[in-house]
Formats: structure tokens, C-alpha cells, sequence
């Protein structure tokens, strides 16, 4: 397995024409385990910071690296625990790039998110080159969209470099008639086989149900109320509704007005058990989990 896992990171590193990438697995494994350990402790907080051209909600906004630092120091501030930075926007009807482009994007801004922001950095990404890349710079988690079934060398660039990884559920297409939770149960199945073989500890991985990925919008409910199901799995959940098109018919619904759904929505699924919030907002989700938490005492 370990002889595997090394051609696979040296056939990596010849298609990104760079042989001299270094990883500090001991210091990612250090911020990887600290990371993990806050969900067992309380809701753990995941801040946005997109330097992409056409994320729905904030496309544009932080592609420089003053500016990517700067809304990540205030996300910190306000309360966020770890950092997610993305350079591919994956909307519905996104465009997809290529790792180059990735890269091209993330190249300039994410040395300085490592070691400015002030918090542990996840890479969301869901290719091996873009990921071997950013854990070199000290990325500790990588968010992959496709649950590790995308990218065959991903779980292994994850394993030798000691980082953790969030497993998220996906589909090429939406069926209407899908019995949603059961696939997702099957995905998962599958993806935690994957990770297992190449060599990922338990301990650092979460799953993510996807939601606003490949369902309808009745599917996106069930899977939220099957949160408590998914937890019986034995790892951390992530969840990840924030300003999505879940909530366009509530009142005040356009993209900047879905916050009042996404608290609803990420309280309710921290009431039944999901422990990681992705969001763009980040103080408002860090009062309403205090409160959250002194009801709970």
C-alpha cells in the first residue's frame, strides 16, 4: 500500500511539472487531529473564502491575495475555526477548470491564507494535483465534493500527506424518483472502502450529504432530516446549506437575504447531531450556536 501511495504522489508530481514539492506531514497531522477533536466539543464553524470569478454568492470578491487574507482575518475574528478556501466555482451549471486554472487561481493567495489567517486551512478541491499543491503550503483537510470516487489518486495524495478529508455526497444528475438517503448510504459506503484501503485514519475524516448537489429540492430536505441516520455512520458530519437555492422562495430571498433559512436550517441539523458548518457567515452562525449551547447546558 505504501509503495502505492508513493508512485501514485510521484505520477502527481510529473503531471504538475514540479518534483520538488514538500510535505510536513507531522505538522499537517498536528492541525488536521486539532481540528477534528473541536467536533467533539462543540458546532465547529467553517468559513468561506472563494477566489473564484462565478461562485454564485461572492464570485469575484477575493481573488487577490490582500483581499483573500483580509475577509479571512475577519472570518477568524468572528468566530470561524478553519478556513475552506475554493478556486472552482461548483454551482449548478458551473463551468468546469482545469487543475492549471486551479492553481493559477489559488497560487497567489494561499501561501499567505496558511500563514496569515490565523486558523487551520481546508483546500475544496477535488483534484489530486490542486490538493498535493496545497497541502505543500500547510493545508491541512481537503474537501472533496466527489466523497474521493472522482479523482483515483486523491485518497492517497489525502493518506501519505497525513491530512484529513471531508467526504461529501454527489451526483452527476439529479432523478426525482432516487431514494435519495439509500444512495447516499451507498456512496458513502463506498467512499469510506476507498479511504479505508489507501490508508486514511478514521479519525480524520467527516462526511458531508451534499446538500444543493444532485437532488431536487425535496431530496435536499430528506437528507437533512436523515442527518441523525448519518451520523450513525461514526463520523463527523458537515454541513453545508449556506445562502444555497434551498431558501429562494422565503421571503427576502435573494442570494445575501437566505440567512435567516440558513440558520434555520444549520440549527436544526446541529439539534440532530451535525457537528461542521460551512458558511459565509460566520458571526451570526457563531451567536446563534452560543445560544444554541447554553440551552443544551
Amino acid at each position: 500500500m505504501a509503495r502505492r501511495k508513493m508512485i501514485n504522489v510521484l505520477r502527481i508530481l510529473n503531471m504538475t511539472n514540479n518534483a520538488s514539492i514538500d510535505i510536513d506531514g507531522l505538522r499537517i497531522s498536528r492541525a488536521c487531529d486539532a481540528f477534528f477533536d473541536l467536533t467533539g466539543k462543540r458546532p465547529v464553524i467553517m468559513g468561506i473564502v472563494n477566489v473564484t470569478p462565478d461562485s454564485f454568492s461572492d464570485g469575484g470578491l477575493f481573488t487577490s491575495k490582500e483581499t483573500a487574507v483580509e475577509h479571512a482575518k475577519r472570518l477568524v475574528a468572528e468566530g470561524a475555526d478553519i478556513i475552506d478556501v475554493g478556486a472552482e466555482s461548483t454551482r449548478p451549471g458551473h463551468t468546469p477548470v482545469s487543475a492549471e486554472e486551479e492553481w493559477m487561481r489559488l497560487a497567489p493567495v494561499l501561501s499567505a491564507l496558511v500563514q496569515e489567517s490565523g486558523a487551520p486551512v481546508s483546500i475544496d478541491t477535488y483534484k489530486s494535483q490542486t490538493a498535493l499543491r496545497a497541502l505543500s503550503l500547510g493545508v491541512c483537510v481537503v474537501n472533496d465534493i466527489w466523497g474521493l470516487q472522482y479523482d483515483p489518486d486523491m485518497a492517497d495524495v489525502i493518506a501519505s500527506s497525513q491530512a484529513g478529508v471531508v467526504v461529501m455526497h454527489n451526483r452527476q444528475s439529479t432523478d426525482p424518483e432516487l431514494d435519495i438517503v439509500s444512495d447516499m448510504l451507498l456512496f458513502f459506503e463506498k467512499s469510506l472502502d476507498i479511504a479505508k484501503r489507501a490508508g486514511i485514519p478514521e479519525s480524520r475524516i467527516a462526511l458531508d450529504p451534499g446538500i444543493g448537489f444532485g437532488k431536487t429540492r425535496q431530496q435536499n430536505y430528506q437528507a437533512l432530516h436523515a442527518i441523525p441516520k448519518f451520523r450513525t455512520l461514526g463520523f463527523p458530519l458537515l454541513i453545508g446549506v449556506s445562502r444555497k437555492s434551498i431558501f429562494k422562495n422565503i421571503p427576502d430571498s435573494l442570494v445575501e437575504g437566505r440567512l435567516l433559512g440558513t440558520l434555520s436550517a444549520n440549527l436544526l441539523a446541529a439539534a440532530s447531531g451535525a457537528r461542521i458548518f460551512r458558511v459565509h457567515d460566520v458571526i451570526e452562525h457563531r451567536c446563534a450556536f452560543e445560544v444554541y449551547s447554553s440551552l443544551q447546558a
